[in-house]
Order: structure tokens, then sequence, then C-alpha cells
């Protein structure tokens, strides 16, 4: 993961060997937090296998705790899955 942006509450983040899979999953887990205003994410080409994550975040949050809390979020939700599943 690399971030890039000067200011901490709007934030690119690019994840690398990562697709639509996890990219469409992150954003809905982050959008779920009132305090960001905005996230997207794109897939640079079809032929790299990278995606830019953006976040912004109103007022002084910055963008890395609610990428965090989404990850985390995320990997709850797909254990709850999984271990219903098994």
């Amino acid at each position: 993961i690399q971030a890039d942006g000067t200011d901490g509450t709007c934030v690119t983040f690019v994840l690398h060997d990562e697709d639509h899979t996890l990219g469409n999953s992150l954003r809905y887990m982050v959008m779920k937090n009132p305090d960001v205003e905005f996230c997207g994410y794109c897939i640079t080409h079809p032929s790299e296998s990278k995606i830019n994550f953006r976040i912004q975040t109103r007022g002084s949050l910055p963008a890395v705790e609610p990428f965090r809390k989404g990850l985390n979020d995320l990997m709850s939700v797909c254990q709850h899955v999984l271990s219903t599943f098994e």
C-alpha cells in the first residue's frame, strides 16, 4: 500500500495485486462511515493489477482511519461468512 496526498483528510491509497473484488467491497465498508465524504476507486489499466483507492473525510479526521476500519470490518464480515459456511 502506498499513500499519496498532502492533506491527511484526502488520500489516494495504491493497492497492488488487487482488483474489483477488494475495491468494491472495501468502498462499501468505508462509505458506511458517516465521517467519510467521498470514497471511490479505479483500476488504472486492465493489464495492471493495481487499484487507486481514494478517501476524503469531513473535518480533521485522517483518511487512514476509515481505511483501516473498513479493512477490519471487511475482515470481520469475511470471517463471519466463513464460519457460517463451515
